[in-house]
Order: C-alpha cells, then structure tokens, then sequence
C-alpha cells in the first residue's frame, strides 16, 4: 500500500525482546570457542513497538510513535524485557515441507528495571489532529501514566478512531475511564479470548463454532465481569488464530462470527512448530488497514472493521508462518509479505466466513442454531444432493468441518462430544503420572460407528502410540475372562504402548441388568484390578465403554423414562446395579449419531449425516462412479430414496448393504435398474416407503400436465369478475397460446422446489391426503421465490422490463425486482401460491414438514 494523508497515533507499553538461539561450532580447528556451540543473542521491537511496525506495514500512513533508533545500543535495563530461546521448526505442520524458520522454542521470563516500574516512551511528533489514535495496553504500566498518552486522547474536542488493545479487561483505571468519558462512540476495543477466560469468563475453547458464539453472547448479556464492555460501539474478541467475535451496539447489539471453516479455536498451531508472540498486534495492524481503506473510499465503520477482521486473521496466520525468517537476525522482521496477497498464499480473505450470532429465547433451543443452515442460501435437502454429488469440500466450503482422521462431521452435537473426547484424550496422553486409565463412554444405535469415532480421534493425537483392543463383555461368561482382559491391557502397557481399550456391550445383563459394571470400578478409580489375592497395577490406558443396549447416555441412565413410577424402579435398580458409582468415574462420553434421525426437535442434520456417508461408501466401494471432476454419477430417484427414506433398519450397515448388494461392478451410472429387489430391500428399508421416494419425479412428471391446467383453471375461478386482470390468462385452457401454456407447465414443474425453501417436501400418497395452510411468513417468501422463478424464466425466453406488456417486443413491465413489483401484481403471486396445497392434494400429492426443524423455527 502507497503511503497515504491519514495520520496515524501509537502508544503504549514498551518491551523489548532478548532473543537466543545456538549453533553449531564454526569450525574444528579454530579457537576454543570456536569449537563449541555458539550462542548468539539479538533485541527485537516488542509491544507498542512492534505494534508501530506493523501498522506502518499494513497501513502505509503515516505512523507516529514512540521510538528508539538503535535497539542495541541502548541501556535496555531501563526497560521491560522479554527473553526466549528460539529455534528452527518447520514452516507447516505437515511433513511435505520441509522449509524452516525460526520460533519461539521456550519463554524464558521477564526482566524488569530494578525499580520494578518499566520505562515508558513518550511519542515522536505526536499530533493532536491524527485520524487515528491505536493504543497497545498490555497492564505495564501505560494505562496509569496520562503524560504518555497521545495529545488525541487528552483533548475532549478530539474525535479520532481509536483502536484500544487491552489485555487485562478491566474498567478501572484512568486510561479506561477517558475513553468511556469522551470517545467510547469512535472506540474500538479488542481483546484476546483467553484474557477473558482469565477473569473468570465461561466461553468454551474449541468444542465448536456455534457453542463459543453462543457462550460468548451468554456471557456479554450476563457477565458481571463483562458489563462495562456491553458499552462500548465495537467491540472485537479474537479465538486464536481462527475466528474472532465482533459485538456491535450502534443502536440493538448484534454479535458476528468470524471463523476459518477448517478450522477450530487453538489448531492452526502445532506443538512441533514452536510459538511467537505479537499475533494480536498483528490481527490490530488488519483492522487499521481496513479502516484507511475505509476512510479513503467513505466507508461505514463498522463494515470497514468487518473486513478488518479478515484482513487480521488472514495477516495474523502468515505472520506465525513467517516467524522470524530462516536467518535469525537476518531476515526482515516483521515480514512485510504477511499484508501483501500472492497467488500461492495459503489463506486469502475470502477463506473468513461470518454469520450473524443466532440466541434463541427459550435455552433449550440453543443447540438447535447451525451455522451451516444459517450461512446457506439453501436448504438443508439440497447441501445434501450436493454433498453426494460433488462431495463435502465442494458442498460445505463455508460451513465448519470438523476432522479427525478419516471422520469427518459437521453436526455440532458430534463436533462438541468428539472435540471433547479429543481434548481429554490429549491432556492424559501429556502427562507423565496417569494415576488411573482415562475412562469414556461411547453409546450409539449399533451400526453407528461407535469405535470407529474415537478410534479415528485416537489415531489422530498418537498413532505410533496408541494400540486397540476390543473385549466384548456380552460373550464373556466369568469375571476370570475380565481378568485377563486386563492382563493383556497390562502386557500392551509394559510394551511402551499406551492400549486403547473397547469394552463392548458394556451394558449387557450379567446375573443381573449391568452385571458388569461393578467388576470396573476399582481399575477405573484407582488403576488396579485383582486376581485372587493379588492386586496388579493397568498402567496408563484409555478405556472406552461402548454401549450395547442403550444408544444414549441418557438412555443409559433413565432420564428418557417419562411414567414417574417406571422411573423411581429404574434408578433404585440403576442405584443397585452401582450405576452412579460408574457414572462418576467416566471423564467423558459421545452419543454417536448415525444416519437415522434421532428425534424430530435436536437432530437436524441427519440428512447430512446420511449424505457424508453416502458419498464415502461411493468413493470407497466404487470409485469409477465418480468421475474425473468429483461428480457421482447417481439417479435423482435413487439418491433422493437413499436421503430421504424415513429409517435404516440397520443403520449405516443398511446403507452400505443397498449399495453392496446393487449390480454396479460393470456400470456407469447408479440407475434404479440396478437396486436390489423388493425383497431384499426389505431387510434394511421399508421397501413401499423407499420406491414411493424413487419414483417421486416419474410420478410428478406424469401429473404435470394436469396439475398445470388445475391450477390456471382455480386462477380464472378467483380473478373471472376481477376487471384489471389480463383477459388472456381468463381464458379456457384449450384456448391459450403454447406460450401461456408453457409458463403454467414451469410453473407446475417447479412447485417441489419452491416448497423447500419453506421446509416441506413433496410425497406421492395413494389417498387424498388434507389441504395444508400456509403460515403469513411462509406465504411472502414463496411469493417472493415464485416471481424471482418468473422472472428467469421469462427472462430465458428472450423477455426484458418495458413500459408496456408487448409480446411481439417481448416486454413487460412486471420483470422488476419483488420489492419494485406494484402491489396489485404481488397479490396476484400471493393468490396463486395460496392455492397449490388444494392442487396438489387433488392430485394425491401431500406436503409433508421436513422433519429436520426445530418447533421454533416452525412457529412464525
């Protein structure tokens, strides 16, 4: 960026890092010294110094700040330092490159002047008159020292932009109380995440998107420690390197997501390539750029700190890429690359999506909101089509994946109990001194993939570590079996392995209803288990109870159970069985959700699940239907069978039992010839129920016809004593031009499609089913939808807006935007889609809700 006329202000703490890092010996013939590892030392600009550098970068502006011309050559004693041992680590985290720089390998600590106050700098040309004001307050000190602050500030008849970077989120000291006082309106207050969880705040790390957007609007709504924040115009929460939160309360606080789909909270950084500091004064450098742009092209603030955003994340990543170069001392520092784009970046802006934080009143629709409905211009049934047809990156570009191995999710249930799972598991695998087994509970409708989760999670963390066993409990026969069970846990143990053990069927009967659970609870709470009158110590392992009986933990512990009475007999059973004592040594569980819908409240992507899984069985189990581009080839009637059949008898399994037992060894195409009999279909599916979904289209294509004449018949029947209605539209359906007719057929054809943007689906019935009713909400976007169709449609037929309808010009004034359209016109559109529930019914189709909605959604 070419330096430009807006005047710039930094100020701040000061530090100055102290660098180390060793080297080989020069050589083996020199002097003693020089036949020893070498270590060498270099000063490098820390806090509101680094700070100045990198706005300079970004911005091009000119830059005013504190200043020190030769870092070497002052008394540095003066002055807060921070010292750190660097190192070389790789570049990337992944082993394909091999380049790289230098990070951080261990921070040593600070060095304070002996006064215990560390010197501040007053700023160079300071200028009262400066546009912008970028304050890096990082609790040494500055905050409390108004003689440093820039002239800006101190003046109340000042209104510059301030970008105020605070690291210890608190409401009392002076600097704080001046910018409430005279520039909270123009304040642009960002704060690092875990400086919050610092003082206390309850938000969530790394679970999910959705659950740290939500935890974060909880807590600014709710908070005492956050309640003089819910003051300020813009305010900027940054989640690692990956997302960060912008709360906006110009006149009705709205809060706004910004995520790296990708990626979660903390996983951009590795433990193998070292760290770096300065990462939010980075991300600040993004929002000032941002804002110049802003300013020079009469931006609206807060859209200018939107893309601010972006530009921070995006210049934060490169800037931990680039580290200290690989020549430490050598190498430009801070790199001026990280705010330059190039074509062979590994992140662009245009990888940050946003999404306008969703927080339901009633708390228990809070785990219903999903970003991956709400940042979709499509509903849920139509990503599922295009996951199985192009596959998820394709699909879900934008929406948040979470992978572990070859398990890939996007449920947010799933995402948070496996990010769950895999956090637990990294911290035991860290620690040197596991007192007991780390102990988890895994349940699941059988054919979900109960073991395959968690061992995908595993293999992720450790592979080289972690070796599985599996023991299922309901062919055991005696505890003596148990006992050697954990002999063989132990022998992994004493091999260097760390055994990740599958008890299956945990809760099978033994003599009684989970006759097993008892003989557990001594190897999970204190790591031994007995043989006689012998005691042996497990060793450090991970046990995984997989339920047999029960597919959910709640299931497993009786809080299904509605009748009251049922209910107290269950949990005096539970209680005998030593089911609380179980419980309480588990450390973490996951309810797997496999392709059936759990229930029709909560589990809204299941039609996703069933896609995900479908397009891995076709690339698995016959690749050669997938072609060069990604594209399956698939029949609509058998993908929209395979996604849409109420229920797998046998979950997954069934899903890959239909695919295995169709004849596609030699095919080209996966058509309906192919399937398996009625018969065997059977065994998975509701066979009536699956060939209804196959032949939908044939069934609707057949009607199409009369539906159209059906419904241009019902429109003369309402508008025949309406004088302003185009005469030609009155007439019989015989007596209308092909052209009219056409219309009334795209019309026809395309109803399915228009009802999915409201949630319903079309089914083929053998009875007259009832006439549904629209809601007013639904009824003004159906509206909406059948003229923006209209006018494509047209628009395709050669049709363009004139003054006057002329069909040999082919104009007409009606082609306009559905806002521009004159009200007489929309209550035409609003008339006729009344009225496709009664055609529909007519001709033995029923609008079914889609089940993958939450009752909130529905009410309107």
């Amino acid at each position: 960026m070419q330096c430009n006329n807006l005047k710039i202000v930094i100020s701040g703490d000061i530090c100055i890092n102290s660098l180390y890092w060793t080297t080989d010996p020069q050589n083996s013939k020199g002097l003693n010294w020089q036949n020893s590892l070498n270590i060498h030392s270099v000063l490098m600009p820390g806090e509101a110094l680094l700070l100045a550098k990198l706005v300079t970068l970004a911005t091009g502006s000119c830059v005013l700040s504190p200043h020190i011309h030769d870092l070497e050559s002052i008394a540095s004693k003066e002055y807060l330092r921070a010292m750190a041992e660097v190192e070389l680590f790789p570049v990337f985290g992944n082993k394909k490159n091999n380049d790289k720089v230098y990070r951080v390998k261990r921070l040593l600590g600070f060095a304070g002047p002996a006064s215990g106050v560390p010197k501040l700098l007053p700023i160079a040309n300071d200028d009262a008159n400066a546009e912008m004001v970028i304050i890096d307050d990082e609790n040494n000190g500055y905050h409390s020292n108004e003689e440093f602050w820039p002239l800006a500030l101190k003046m109340p008849d000042k209104s510059p932009t301030i970008l105020y970077k605070m690291s210890n989120p608190i409401n009392t000291t002076l600097l704080w109380k001046n910018l409430e006082k005279n520039h909270m309106d123009r304040t642009i207050v960002i704060i690092n995440s875990d400086d919050l969880r610092s003082k206390g705040v309850n938000i969530s790390r790394s679970l999910s998107w959705e659950r740290t957007a939500q935890d974060f609007v909880w807590q600014i709504n709710n908070s005492p420690n956050l309640a003089f924040l819910t003051q300020c115009r813009h305010l900027v929460v940054l989640f690692g390197l990956e997302g960060a939160i912008y709360y906006k309360n110009e006149s009705v606080p709205e809060s706004c997501l910004y995520f790296l789909p990708y990626e979660f909270e903390g996983e951009f950084i590795t433990d193998s390539q070292g760290k770096m500091s300065g990462f939010t004064s980075c991300f600040v450098s993004g929002i000032a750029r941002s804002i110049v742009m802003g300013h020079e092209n009469n931006e609206e603030l807060a859209a200018s700190i939107g893309e601010g955003i972006r530009e921070g994340i995006v210049a934060a990543q490169k800037y931990f890429i680039e580290g200290f170069g690989k020549n430490m001392g050598v190498a430009p520092f801070p790199n001026p690359d990280i705010f330059l784009e190039g074509e062979d970046d590994f992140i662009y802006k245009e990888h940050v999506q946003d999404v306008v934080i969703r927080l339901a009143d009633n708390v228990s629709c809070q785990s219903c909101w999903y970003i991956l409905k709400d940042n979709s211009s499509t509903n849920l049934a139509e990503i599922a089509y295009n996951i199985v047809k192009n596959g998820v990156q394709h699909a879900l570009k934008f929406i948040p994946i979470a992978q572990f191995g070859n398990l890939q999710t996007v449920d947010r249930g799933e995402i948070e109990s496996y990010r769950s799972i895999k956090n637990l598991m990294t911290e035991y695998i860290s620690t040197n001194n596991a007192p007991r087994p780390l102990c988890m509970a895994v349940f699941g409708t059988p054919g979900s993939g109960k073991s395959f989760g968690v061992t995908e999670i595993a293999s992720s963390i450790a592979p080289r570590l972690i070796k599985k066993l599996n023991f299922n409990l309901s062919q055991l026969s005696t505890p003596l079996e148990l006992i050697n069970a954990f002999h063989k846990v132990r022998d992994v143990c004493l091999e260097g392995k760390l055994p990740l053990v599958f008890f299956d069927e945990f809760d099978s009967p033994f003599g009684e209803k989970l006759g097993w659970l008892k003989y557990f609870l001594a190897p999970m709470q204190d790591g031994v288990f007995r043989e006689g009158d012998s005691l042996h110590s497990i060793g450090k392992a991970i046990f995984v109870f997989a339920g047999g009986t029960s597919s959910t933990l709640q299931d497993f512990c009786g809080e299904d159970i509605e009748d009251e009475e049922e209910r107290k007999r269950f949990l005096l059973d539970f209680k005998g069985a030593k089911g609380p004592d179980f419980l309480s040594r588990l450390r973490g569980y996951v309810n797997i959700l496999g392709p059936n819908q759990t229930n029709q409240h909560n589990d809204q992507l299941f039609i996703i699940r069933r896609a995900m899984l479908l397009r891995a069985l076709l690339e698995r189990k016959v690749p050669h239907l997938i072609k060069d581009k990604g594209e399956a080839q698939i029949d609509n009637g058998v993908l929209r069978a395979m996604l849409k059949i109420p229920r797998y008898k046998h979950e997954s399994r069934s899903m890959e039992a239909i695919l295995e037992m169709s004849l596609l060894t030699n095919a080209k195409k996966w058509e309906q010839s192919y399937l398996p009999s009625q018969e065997q279909l059977r065994l998975h599916v509701d066979e009536e129920e699956f060939l209804r979904h196959l032949m939908h289209d044939t069934f609707f294509s057949e009607k199409i016809e009369s539906l159209a004449i059906a419904i241009h018949e019902k429109y003369r029947e309402l508008n025949h004593h309406h004088t302003n209605v185009d005469s030609e539209l009155l007439k019989k359906w015989e007596d209308l031009d092909e052209d009219l007719k056409e219309s009334a057929r795209n019309q026809a054809r395309n109803i399915p499609n228009a009802l999915l943007t409201i949630n319903y689906d079309v089914i083929s019935v053998k009875e007259t089913p009832p006439i549904v009713e629209f809601t007013q909400r639904e009824l003004d976007m159906l509206a909406a939808y059948e003229h923006t169709h209209w006018c494509r449609y047209r628009k395709g037929a050669g049709w363009k807006k004139g003054n006057v309808k002329d069909k040999t010009k082919k104009t007409d004034p009606t082609l306009v935007k559905w806002n521009s359209l004159p009200k007489e016109n929309q209550y035409k559109i609003y008339q006729m889609v009344t009225i496709w529930p009664e055609i529909l019914a007519n001709a033995n189709f029923k609008m079914e809700r889609l089940k993958f909605l939450c009752d909130c959604e529905t009410e309107m």
